[in-house]
């Protein structure tokens, strides 16, 4: 039998959306944080059903975009305050409504940047291998399937416990997903 150390986690096959989403909420309610589910289509209530709070991608986006303001601000006063003070028409050198579309663009580009890079950093990707790949049933939650995962990290997570836990929610099939 193998222990917690030596395994990702435990898979659950489900035979319907309600089941599997009725099962996520009963392991989120006994305690389980480090699970996850996987199914070929969009289920309603499954991430609340696991516990799934909002994330910090706004913020961080917010701060990307606000970094990209300055930074767009910041050049175009240093070239054309500083670096290269050039007298056309007795304008003022500090001209701040001629930066305003500049700085726009370079808020929406930090804002971008920091978005796409965020979400691949949150989601700890890129990821070529997936411990659940060692599964060969997992290939077919793409396809017609409804799988939950507790992962062994899980605080409350034991092998034998998880595994009557799980058996009790009467899954379809039940693996011990390898590292």
């Amino acid at each position: 039998m193998a222990t917690a150390s030596d395994i990702y986690g435990l898979l659950a096959e489900f035979k319907d959306p309600a089941a599997l989403t009725e099962a996520a909420r009963a392991a989120h309610g006994a305690g389980y944080r480090r699970m996850d589910a996987y199914t070929p289509i969009p289920v309603e209530g499954l991430s609340q059903a696991l516990g799934m709070t909002h994330t910090r991608l706004p913020m961080v986006t917010f701060f990307g975009g606000l970094l990209g303001a300055l930074a767009g601000y910041a050049l175009q006063y240093y070239v054309s305050a500083l670096a290269y003070p050039l007298n056309i028409g007795g304008r003022p050198l500090h001209s701040w409504p001629a930066f305003i579309p500049v700085v726009f663009e370079t808020t929406v580009l930090g804002a971008a940047l920091t978005a796409v890079l965020g979400m691949l950093a949150f989601n700890g990707l890129p990821r070529p291998h997936h411990p659940l790949f060692n599964v060969p049933e997992f290939k077919l939650a793409s396809r017609d399937r409804f799988f939950l995962c507790i992962e062994a990290r899980d605080r409350q997570f034991d092998v034998e416990r998880t595994r009557d836990f799980l058996e009790r929610l009467s899954p379809q099939q039940l693996w011990e997903v390898p590292r």
